[in-house]
């Protein structure tokens, strides 16, 4: 069974590329650019990672990330942060972030980062 990856950011030409790039790299991908999206997820609709931006059109990914680690259905789904600014790395962490990537980012340490976060959630939540 594919792991499933949502991305949330409001930029479609980031979201598009990654999509396409996560795709191919054998994840069921899917997206939104309202970051609260992410928020009204059933049971059966989450992800097992999500993809976040910092900086959304009228929502900010840390307030997100935020109530993601504070619901029990959702707190240990890993969240990868995304941002155009290094400087708020340590509040993304600060946030519940599991790990953050500056953009411009290479894919290829998207695909790494993903797949190493995925493994550790595996291995805390006792699958293989």
């Amino acid at each position: 069974m594919l792991k499933k990856i949502l991305i949330a950011d409001d930029d479609p030409g980031i979201v598009d590329a990654v999509e396409m790039m996560l795709s191919f790299s054998g994840y069921d991908v899917s997206s939104t650019y309202d970051g609260r999206d992410a928020l009204k997820l059933s049971k059966e609709q989450l992800p097992d990672l999500f993809l976040l931006d910092i900086w959304m059109s009228g929502v900010d990914g840390r307030d997100i990330c935020r109530e993601l680690k504070e619901k029990v259905e959702t707190r240990q789904i890993p969240v990868l942060m995304i941002s155009a600014s290094n400087d708020i790395h340590n509040s993304a962490i600060d946030a519940g972030a599991d790990d953050f990537m500056t953009k411009p980012f290479d894919m290829q340490q998207l695909i790494d980062k993903i797949d190493s976060l995925l493994k550790k959630e595996a291995v805390a939540v006792g699958v293989n």
